[in-house]
């Protein structure tokens, strides 16, 4: 079957429709319930079908933090830009724009840093076979991109490294739910990520802490059938992960992708943009491949630099990461802040749930 003619038959109103039928039917039998999921496709995808509108008034779905550009810390952006002065800094065009300390990627280069944006690492590569001049890539993303930062650092010219800032989603999703900060009654989990972890390693988070989770793919139906899958749950005092996108996903994910983030990298706490230290929630590059890691190789360079945090006045980007208010409870949100005008990282990416909410409004 061909992917446009399989898209067709997921869309059909008529699934759809039967779909919400037994979503209604179920939540007569439940109290409010609020749904989060954590990844920007699936937020991008219920906007811009309306599909909260479609759900009865006691199923909330709720962002999370599901953006990979919006949690990546200034810290690490302004540790790119001062390693500028001296090498050229690729990275992708969504983190062109992100807001740091020391302005962004973008308002660096019009200082005279050589910033250069690329599609993907590979392009990075190409780069660094050009020049002579160092090449550091911001390596930014979940689960979903590691694989090729892995692959391109195995077989990548002697002046390429990079600087790792790959962030895991299940030690995220085990963040919020140990905090208490907000009420999550189940969690929807996103499909490009799961494509290469699996399902496996949710598992043990719904054990835990007694919360059903669904891994969901990204058309209208894909996302229903979830949501459904999860209510269903809530229902039964069942708390289990469940695959409603099996037609990709398996248990075991891409284990020869998994298998190259293993060789290249190990896990480490790691900082989140609107978090405190996540553990467990970091790829670091491993040891024998220091070589390839910026931050190892730049060093001595790197005791200079100087790093002080700042909050944007008024920004309550971090809350919204943290699923405690919608984007329009920031007294910013289409005001002050705009994806012409960001003030927070949210507004920016085209993942970001600011960002979304404002081109759909």
């Amino acid at each position: 079957m061909e992917p446009d003619e399989l898209r067709r038959i997921l869309n059909d109103p008529r699934i759809i429709e039967k779909i919400l039928g037994e979503i209604r039917k179920v939540s007569k039998k439940l109290d409010h319930v609020r749904i989060m999921h954590v990844c920007g496709t699936h937020e991008h995808e219920i906007e811009r079908f309306g599909l909260r509108s479609l759900l009865p008034d006691n199923v909330e779905i709720i962002p999370g933090p599901g953006c990979p550009v919006c949690v990546t810390p200034k810290l690490e952006i302004d540790r790119a830009i001062f390693l500028a002065d001296k090498c050229i800094i690729t990275t992708y065009g969504d983190m062109y724009r992100v807001p740091s300390n020391k302005g962004s990627f973008e308002h660096a280069k019009s200082e005279g840093k050589d910033i250069r944006v690329v599609y993907s690492i590979t392009d990075a590569i190409e780069i660094a076979k050009a020049e002579e001049k160092e090449v550091v890539h911001f390596g930014v993303g979940f689960e979903t991109t590691a694989p090729t930062t892995a692959v391109a650092l195995l077989n990548s010219p002697e002046n390429f490294s990079v600087i790792s800032v790959h962030r895991l989603i299940p030690p995220a999703i085990l963040f919020l739910l140990s905090q208490g900060e907000v009420k999550v009654d189940a969690f929807l989990d996103p499909g490009h990520v799961s494509t290469i972890i699996g399902t496996e390693p949710y598992e043990w988070i719904s054990e835990r802490y007694r919360v059903p989770q669904a891994v969901a793919g990204f058309e209208p139906a894909d996302i229903l059938f979830g949501i459904y899958l999860l209510l269903k749950q809530i229902l039964d005092g069942r708390y289990e992960v469940e695959n409603a996108y099996r037609r990709v996903i398996k248990r075991e994910g891409n284990v020869k992708a998994k298998r190259m983030m293993n060789e290249v990298f190990y896990v480490k706490d790691a900082e989140w943009r609107g978090f405190p230290e996540i553990p467990d929630s970091g790829y670091g590059i491993k040891r024998k491949y220091e070589e390839k890691d910026a931050i190892k190789r730049f060093e001595d360079e790197l005791r200079g630099f100087e790093y002080e945090e700042r909050e944007e006045r008024g920004c309550r980007c971090a809350e919204v990461l943290r699923g405690i208010i919608t984007p329009e409870e920031c007294g910013l949100f289409g005001r002050v802040c705009s994806p012409s005008n960001p003030v927070g990282a949210c507004m920016v990416s085209s993942e970001g749930a600011c960002h979304i909410r404002f081109k759909f409004s």
